[in-house]
């Protein structure tokens, strides 16, 4: 096909190569699925906003390990069942559109009924038991209404971005053109950071941020609807005859799929490397907007600050898509995956660096007019974030899509819904399963503040895996894409 003429011939030079690397026919294929990412992403970031302003400010930080460990990851595991049994049943396009409505309906509830009654749909146990450990599992259960929306905040990400999206631009994106297409579509998408930022300093209305998120959800099955049936089925941006390759949809139950993931050595490095990734951010992020809850007080307060995180995020990540475009053009696979566990090793021992050293480095910053122990923390904090952010949107995901390429359909489908859903929420679980058993069991009536050392070790531990894993993928993914082009 046309398109395939076009990736043999000759590379981009000069400064097209670094910043548009993109033929001009392409566009029609590759602006929508842009605009498609970005609408996710912009969703993805205000609701991660909203949540944690509502959680952070009603609830602590306390309760954030009881949320992912009890309540997201089992929520994860149910999507799974459901989107396995679908997949089943119904198309790709079809499965799409539920998802998709899905997360529609919920949102709708949330604005026009649940938010504006919480007050009413709350339950006080505060007088019912007085057992600490008891007491931090009713507190969510108690302000269900917050702990709803902050877990269907977290499934966005895990369903609509990494599932959803990458299943459908693997589908139709060739090896080849991938090196090129998944930089730039987070180079285009990521502005959206920036966008949803500034929403969140300005906007301090949330119903009206909910009903913008409403109308990208529309946005987003219309994109779909427009890319499947006017775009892809021109032989130019997709052939039809692809298709014809692939092997017949097997019909698996999850038992069934599980055991055919486990099987797979390969898919199991990509799990380690989701799981590795989500436990060591989780490990730090926790404890850095504790932090910052000292410094912002109120939702409204705590909400702008998670906006103006968004945007130094969104230029970080878009900053890092121009030079991770030209690292996975120029440079091997494993130079790129590795950057992204290099760069978060780095920040995040420098963080708990600072909240270990807090009383030593209090004198020092003191000395310098205009600062606070607090303050430079949170600042180190954010700079963790954006950094380990922008290095994972740019390289992190880019090289985990192009390893799921080269599988075969069943491994693509299946096998992908577990690694990004479960895999992804067992990463998140397991750092909230790591500060749940050190505040609940081993180290009771301690903060997350006075065990520092203890997580900074286990952070430690954590990103060796992660090396281990982009190693070992390194040498699946140099063999099977040996054997394709063989």
């Amino acid at each position: 096909m046309l398109a395939n003429k076009k990736e043999k011939e000759e590379e981009f030079v000069g400064w097209r190569s670094i910043f548009w690397p993109i033929y001009s026919m392409e566009l029609k294929k590759f602006l929508p699925m842009a605009i498609m990412m970005m609408c996710m992403l912009f969703n993805y970031s205000v609701l991660r906003g909203l949540k944690d302003s509502l959680v952070f400010i009603n609830m602590g930080e306390d309760a954030i390990p009881t949320l992912k460990l009890w309540f997201v990851l089992p929520a994860a595991v149910l999507f799974m069942l459901a989107y396995s049994k679908l997949s089943n049943i119904f198309s790709k396009n079809s499965v799409f559109y539920m998802v998709v409505t899905f997360f529609l309906g919920y949102f709708l509830l949330f604005t026009f009924v649940l938010y504006p009654l919480r007050q009413f749909l709350s339950i006080d146990f505060s007088g019912v038991i007085s057992s600490a450990f008891w007491r931090k599992l009713l507190i969510p259960i108690g302000n269900w209404v917050f702990s709803s929306f902050y877990v269907m905040s977290e499934l966005w990400g895990s369903a609509m971005v990494s599932l959803m999206f990458w299943r459908f631009a693997n589908d139709v994106t060739s090896l080849k053109q991938s090196k090129r297409f998944y930089s730039m579509f987070g180079f285009v998408a990521n502005s959206a950071l920036m966008i949803s930022g500034t929403v969140l300093k300005t906007i301090k209305d949330i119903d009206l941020i909910l009903i913008i998120a409403i109308v990208l959800c529309l946005v987003i099955m219309g994109i779909y609807y427009w890319l499947n049936n006017y775009i892809l089925t021109d032989p130019r941006f997709f052939n039809p005859d692809d298709l014809k390759k692939q092997k017949t949809k097997m019909k698996l139950n999850l038992g069934e799929s599980l055991k055919y993931i486990v099987r797979s050595k390969y898919l199991g490095l990509i799990v380690l490397l989701v799981v590795c990734y989500g436990t060591s951010i989780n490990l730090v992020e926790v404890m850095w907007k504790g932090q910052a809850k000292l410094l912002y007080r109120t939702e409204a307060e705590f909400s702008g600050f998670m906006g103006g995180l968004q945007i130094w995020t969104g230029a970080a990540a878009i900053i890092c898509m121009l030079v991770g475009a030209n690292v996975l053009r120029r440079c091997s696979w494993f130079t790129a995956a590795i950057i992204t566990p290099l760069m978060i090793f780095a920040t995040g021992l420098i963080f708990f660096g600072c909240i270990i050293y807090k009383d030593a480095l209090t004198p020092l910053i003191d000395s310098v007019g205009g600062l606070t122990v607090l303050g430079v923390i949170t600042s180190v904090g954010l700079l963790q974030n954006m950094l380990g952010k922008g290095t994972k949107y740019s390289l992190f995901d880019s090289t985990k899509e192009m390893s799921y390429i080269p599988l075969d359909d069943e491994l693509k489908s299946k096998g992908k819904a577990a690694v990004e859903v479960i895999g992804g929420r067992a990463g998140k679980s397991g750092g909230a399963a790591i500060q749940f058993l050190l505040l609940n069991v081993l180290f009771i009536g301690s903060s997350l503040v006075e065990l520092a050392s203890v997580i900074a070790l286990v952070f430690v531990v954590i990103l060796i895996l992660w090396f281990y894993a982009v190693s070992g993928l390194n040498k699946q993914f140099l063999k099977i894409t040996a054997n394709s082009d063989k």
